[in-house]
Order: structure tokens, then C-alpha cells, then sequence
């Protein structure tokens, strides 16, 4: 065993796995299982707990594409795939990526509203934002990443704690269009594209900085570091959806000091300051992985090196942060779980995509899926997409 072996640990290849799971509860995800909380209080547990399996194996198939070919989702659908369908598959993704800025810069502003912060400190994030995707490698700055994971994570938990818990863990469905709606914009908010390109590309980076480790090992570590983020992530929302139970469906949650007042009339003074760093923290995060998954999927399709990046971290970023100042911050709420529901659609082309990859031998080698891995990812896939069609119907 050779140095480089030796000093390869699951702790140093940790990092994508988890940083896209947490990523994915964006602004977004946190105020759709708030408002999940509010009009159904426990009766969604089992389904965002259900939520796991999906998640985890399509999930899978992204990092596992990283490790057997050191490339991009983009880099390997141009390889084989031809450009124009590494474009199909990468500017839809990049184009309601700038959608999302706007929603995570929304959540920020809120979240920094329910803590004393004025809005206008958007700009630094902005600028703290940029300066980490353009100055460094991700393997550099990834750990700070994972630094600010933890304190969201405590901030929603200790948010709970203060709530506390119900002894109430109902397993409940129903028929009704609202009802089906919010299965579906849960469902939206558990597998959003940028993921799929993220995980791939940064799973990719620590591959190609561990050239000579061992790529079986890599492959086990990935899987479980997935597992942990999928079971993590699905926990957060249900987290969310428990403390903000009580709360009234009518209360806005755009508005920071309504929201404010009602998390203290259910769990008192100390759950805003909670649930406002938990969802600045939440925002933030997703943003540079969001940006990172967008830029590196449309560049890798381009043909272009990562480094050259650079232009569209900005040409995304610039005009996200100039209407998230001149939005009312209700269009967050107003429009946030139809949003959720639409990315459904918008995955639909690289996540098929993507499964005729992980099967194709040529390309994954020994790291193709497997009979069960391949019934796996398909049925997780074409569920998460029935979830999208449901609602649409629903909607209409």
C-alpha cells in the first residue's frame, strides 16, 4: 500500500455527498416543510421519512459516476451523448438555477430579518458567495462548508427542543388536490437537478486529488456518506415540519415578524433567533453548491475547464441578487411550492440520462450498476416523477 493509500480516509473523501444532501434543504425545502407543518402538522412524517430511499440511490448514481471516470455529469453526457444533449440536459438546469438564487437570497433576507440583521447585508453574502466559488479549489473550502452544515443542523434541532415533541406520529393520505400538492412539492423538493451535476463533478474532484486510491474503497465510502446525507436531510425537513406544527396555515410566513410571532406564541422567544440562523445558514449553503453544480454542469457540456467558470457564477449571481433586493419577499412563499413541483419536470432529462450511464459498461466499467442498483434507481427515479405528474393534476 503506497502513501497516498495509506493517508486516504472516509474522512478525507467525505464532503459531496453530504454538502449536496444538506444543499437540498435550500430556503426552498425549509419553508415547504414549514408550510407542511402548518397545514398538516405530523401527517407527512412517514412520507418525507419514505423519502430516504429515492434519494439515496438516485443519489448514488451520480457519486458513483464520479468515482469511475473522474468526470462531470456534463463532461460525460458531451463525451457520449454529443454536446447538443449535454446543452438539452444542463441549460434548463442552469436557467431555473437562477430562480433558485433568487428564492435562497429571499430566505436569507428573511431569516437575517427574524434575527435583527438588515437586509441590505445580502450584498456581503453576495460577495462572500463569489469570492469562495472563483479564489479556491473545492477541496479547499469544503471543509467550511461542512462547518457551517453542522450549525444548521443544530440550529433546526435546537429549534425542535424548544418546540418539543408531540406523541403523535400518524400515518395519513388522502385524495384531496392540497393534499397531493404538497406530496408532490416534497417529493419536488427532495431531488432538485443541480444535484445530480453537483455530486458527480465534486465527487469527481476528490477522485482525481486521490488519483491513485482505491476506486472499490471510494465507491464504499460514497455510499455511505449518501446514506448519512439522505437520512440527515429527510430528518431536517421532518424537523421542520414538527416545529412549525401549531402554527396557523394562514400565518405568512414572507413576513419575518409575523412568522416571529407566531414560532414564539408555540415555542417561545428563543425559536425565531433559531429558525432564522437555520435558514440564513440553510440559503447560503445552497447557493454555492447550487452555483457550483450549475456552472460546472453547463461548462463541463460546453467543453470548457472548470476554471472557466468564472462568468457564469457572475452572470447567474448578478441579476439574482438585484431581484431578490426589488421582490417582495412574499414571492417566496407565493410561488416557492410551485417551484418545487416545476423542478420535477426540468429533471425528468438528466435523470434519464444519467440511469442509461450508470448501466453502460463502456463507460462505468466495473462500476456499472448491478441487476438490484439498476431496479433501484429506476423505480426511484420514475416515483419521484409520478409524484410531479400527480400534482400537476391536481393542480389543474
Amino acid at each position: 500500500m503506497d502513501t497516498t493509500d495509506r493517508k486516504l480516509t472516509f474522512l478525507k473523501f467525505f464532503g459531496p455527498a453530504w454538502l449536496v444532501m444538506i444543499a437540498d434543504m435550500d430556503a426552498s425545502s425549509t419553508i415547504g416543510a414549514a408550510e407542511t407543518g402548518a397545514a398538516f402538522g405530523y401527517k407527512l412524517v412517514w412520507f418525507m421519512l419514505a423519502l430516504i430511499v429515492p434519494l439515496y440511490f438516485i443519489q448514488e448514481g451520480a457519486g458513483r459516476i464520479g468515482v469511475a471516470t473522474g468526470k462531470g455529469l456534463g463532461e460525460i453526457i458531451r463525451e457520449n451523448y454529443s454536446r447538443k444533449n449535454a446543452l438539452l440536459m444542463s441549460l434548463p438546469m442552469a436557467l431555473t438555477d437562477v430562480v433558485t438564487y433568487v428564492v435562497e437570497y429571499l430566505g436569507i433576507a428573511i431569516g437575517f430579518e427574524m434575527i435583527g440583521i438588515p437586509e441590505f447585508f445580502l450584498i456581503a453574502v453576495f460577495v462572500v458567495h463569489i469570492g469562495l466559488v472563483i479564489s479556491k479549489k473545492y477541496v479547499t473550502f469544503e471543509k467550511w462548508l461542512i462547518f457551517l452544515s453542522l450549525i444548521l443542523v443544530g440550529s433546526f434541532a435546537a429549534d425542535l427542543a424548544v418546540r418539543g415533541i408531540r406523541n403523535c406520529f400518524p400515518i395519513y393520505f388522502s385524495t384531496s388536490r392540497s393534499f397531493l400538492f404538497i406530496l408532490a412539492a416534497d417529493a419536488g423538493a427532495v431531488i432538485m437537478p443541480f444535484m445530480l451535476f453537483f455530486q458527480a463533478s465534486a465527487t469527481a474532484e476528490k477522485r482525481v486529488h486521490f488519483s491513485r486510491g482505491d476506486g472499490r474503497k471510494m465507491v464504499s465510502w460514497m455510499r455511505i456518506e449518501t446514506l448519512i446525507g439522505a437520512v440527515v436531510t429527510e430528518l431536517l425537513m421532518v424537523i421542520v415540519e414538527m416545529a412549525t406544527t401549531g402554527l396557523s396555515p394562514t400565518t405568512n410566513f414572507a413576513s419575518a415578524i409575523q412568522l416571529s410571532k407566531a414560532l414564539t406564541a408555540i415555542a417561545g422567544s428563543y425559536s425565531p433567533y433559531l429558525f432564522g440562523i437555520g435558514l440564513i445558514f440553510a440559503g447560503f449553503i445552497a447557493l454555492v453548491i447550487i452555483s457550483l453544480g450549475s456552472a460546472w454542469g453547463t461548462v463541463e457540456a460546453i467543453g470548457l475547464r472548470r476554471e472557466r467558470a468564472f462568468w457564469i457564477y457572475v452572470i447567474e449571481s448578478i441579476p439574482a441578487l438585484l431581484i431578490s433586493l426589488m421582490l417582495p419577499q412574499s414571492m417566496l412563499v407565493n410561488e416557492v411550492l410551485n417551484f418545487l413541483v416545476f423542478l420535477l419536470i426540468v429533471l425528468i432529462g438528466p435523470g434519464v440520462i444519467m440511469g442509461l450511464v450508470l448501466r453502460n459498461k463502456t463507460i462505468m466499467r466495473e462500476y456499472a450498476s448491478s441487476f438490484p442498483y439498476e431496479i433501484a434507481y429506476w423505480f426511484s427515479f420514475v416515483l419521484i416523477v409520478l409524484m410531479g405528474l400527480i400534482s400537476l393534476i391536481a393542480f389543474l
